[in-house]
């Protein structure tokens, strides 16, 4: 293929990509963290709504709708009493205070198992930098459905606890004093994803960093720059301008210690593209996890990042890294901190969890089951980890229904979206543990299509499931049409613990049908931390221990191996866990304690993992 057709396809798809993910939400800007913003975080108020009151009148009539003309009870006006004789049923002033970020599960005793709708209230004041400027509100996550008001006008819907979104608010801002609610309703629904079954807790409310981002009236609000597909030395950059002005405008591209000065202009749509030269370039690896500073400039604006560049293929049975084979020690993780018994969000809880991996000998992590916040992929690029980033079509979902591909599409665009930069991101997820059905297949091809479309440089994959074949003793087989679709065969296995007990992993063989390399996306057992007893015991330490052991011998015979992501790196809360004094409320099969001590399958992992180094290097 010539360079002209394949430039032509490239643009095609990035045309494509930016159509798809910039505007799949209200304009979603990029790379908040290095902009001019404003925290909204810190104490807000809080009012309990499980009958939704403050949203619908007594006929259950949406009170923001127009076919609704009585407001004075909606919840969304943020309205005091003015006299004694007015009847108003609310006072955000009066309420109980919550931070922000956070969920109200960990921070709440009564709402510990609470599901269902919490008005967030803040009141502050904004003065815009520069009166020809636009300001835009950003969340980083709202779990699970969000109606965003200013000042009592509504601004908009998000659906979708785990992705970021953003409104503008630049005409909506008053000089001074501003308030803003969210209606934030958790409940889980068989149409949503993930479903009403999961096994982790579903943590309710404002649970990431949420922002006034101060932009000017045209602006970059997206931008690509990545290693172009099976090369090492050539760079894909694009561009996306947001404004009135933005055709035919010029926008410079500068990585000083890759001695790279470009500049691109835009075109109609204010998309410019370009193909970069770039000798000698320094790639990330989890051995030298190295990033440029980079920055892009457009008139007065400068946006600084940290970009790694790196090649990630498969060929055959290998998975390359920058042209080498490479083996993927890895471990899932919940995006929680245990510790504090609530949803991680900060690059301090990020720097926990992945630093626990690192001492583990991980190279890399399968953040489970849902997108994981900005500062987890942003600490794993800092760190030399690379990442399985996963959207939560998870167990059963609503294969027949389009409003709910349109669902897990949507998350999957703003995953996409957000970390397309990253150079530890190597693996998008689709799914979890899904049935196989023709509906089924049929939706997750179609989230496989779309994730090779946006972004054709990554690999894509999902978890499957295993079984005995029929008329063997032990052989375990994973018949899914969907390995034909994926990069990589990655399937759960839990001999020894739902299939049988350890004596049933030395028996154990596998046959794999597709010449694809082999994650094992998930292996593990539960065990309570201080329980100790014999290695035929279970929930013991020991039984845990053995379990691994074992395992970790199994899996040496598939042929294919080329990572493993055993469940979990720590415990974590799952409301399906309930036996008394020992599971408490908690999925115990994390190789971390809630109280941050080590189980001794850790150390069994950890030196088979320097084993496993030694063997690649």
């Amino acid at each position: 293929m010539n360079s002209k057709k394949r430039f032509w396809i490239f643009t095609t798809l990035m045309s494509v990509f930016f159509n798809t993910v910039v505007f799949a939400q209200s304009t979603q800007i990029i790379n908040v963290d290095n902009r001019n913003t404003t925290t909204l975080n810190g104490v807000w108020k809080y009012l309990v709504d499980p009958y939704e009151v403050g949203y619908y009148d007594y006929r259950r009539v949406a009170r923001d709708t127009k076919d609704n003309p009585d407001k004075s009870e909606a919840f969304f006006l943020g309205y005091r009493q003015e006299g004694p004789s007015e009847r108003v049923e609310y006072d955000f002033t009066k309420a109980d205070n919550i931070l922000v970020p956070g969920d109200w599960n960990s921070q709440k005793e009564k709402l510990f198992y609470y599901e269902g709708t919490v008005w967030y209230y803040k009141s502050f004041d904004y003065n815009p930098k520069d009166k020809n400027s636009r300001q835009f509100v950003h969340f980083g996550a709202v779990n699970y459905e969000a109606d965003v008001y200013l000042n009592g006008e509504k601004l908009g819907k998000h659906i979708g606890g785990f992705t970021p979104f953003n409104f503008e608010i630049t005409q909506k801002l008053r000089a001074g004093k501003n308030f803003l609610i969210v209606k934030v309703d958790n409940s889980r629904g068989i149409e949503k994803v993930p479903t009403v079954n999961t096994d982790w807790w579903n943590y309710g409310g404002i649970t990431r960093d949420i922002r006034i981002v101060e932009v000017e009236e045209t602006f970059i609000q997206d931008y690509y720059l990545q290693l172009k597909k099976g090369s090492d030395d050539m760079l894909e950059f694009l561009v996306k301008l947001n404004g009135s002005n933005a055709d035919q405008r010029r926008v410079v591209l500068s990585i000083p210690k890759a001695d790279i000065e470009a500049s691109l202009i835009t075109n109609s749509d204010g998309i410019g593209r370009m193909e970069i030269r770039a000798d000698r370039l320094k790639l990330w690896s989890p051995e030298i996890p190295f990033l440029y500073d980079i920055q892009l400039r457009f008139e007065n604006t400068r946006i600084n990042d940290q970009i790694g560049f790196r090649t990630i293929e498969v060929e055959d049975t290998d998975i390359l890294l920058n042209g080498k084979p490479v083996f993927l020690r890895g471990i899932s993780i919940h995006e929680e901190n245990g510790m504090r018994g609530g949803r991680a969000y900060s690059k301090e809880d990020a720097r926990i969890l992945l630093g626990w991996a690192k001492e583990l000998g991980c190279n890399f992590v399968r953040l489970a089951h849902y997108p994981h916040n900005e500062p987890m992929i942003r600490v794993a690029d800092e760190l030399g980890l690379m990442v399985w980033s996963e959207v939560p079509v998870y167990w059963t979902i609503q294969w027949h229904n389009e409003n709910t591909y349109n669902n897990a599409h949507a998350q999957l665009v703003d995953m996409i979206g957000r970390d397309k930069n990253r150079a530890s991101v190597i693996v998008w997820s689709v799914a979890n543990e899904t049935p196989v059905s023709e509906y089924r297949t049929k939706f997750l091809r179609r989230l496989i299509a779309e994730a090779h479309q946006m972004d054709p440089v990554r690999l894509v994959s999902a978890a499957l499931e295993r079984h005995t074949k029929p008329g063997t003793d032990n052989v375990q087989v994973v018949e899914d049409p969907l390995q034909e679709y994926v990069d990589i065969i990655a399937f759960n296995e839990y001999i020894g613990w739902y299939d049988g007990r350890n004596e049933k992993i030395k028996t154990a063989a596998f046959e794999i049908e597709y010449q694809k390399p082999v994650i094992i996306s998930e292996f593990g057992a539960g065990a309570l931390q201080g329980n100790h007893g014999s290695a035929e015991e279970l929930w013991t330490e020991e039984y845990q221990e053995e379990l691994y052991r074992e395992t970790l011998k199994m899996l040496e015979n598939i042929t294919q191996l080329r990572g493993i992501t055993p469940w979990i790196l720590a415990d974590f809360r799952s409301p399906r866990r309930v036996l008394p004094d020992i599971q408490d409320g908690w999925n115990r099969k994390g190789l971390i304690s809630p109280t941050g001590n080590k189980k001794k399958a850790f150390f069994i992992l950890k030196d088979y993992y320097e084993w496993k180094k030694k063997q690649f290097e």
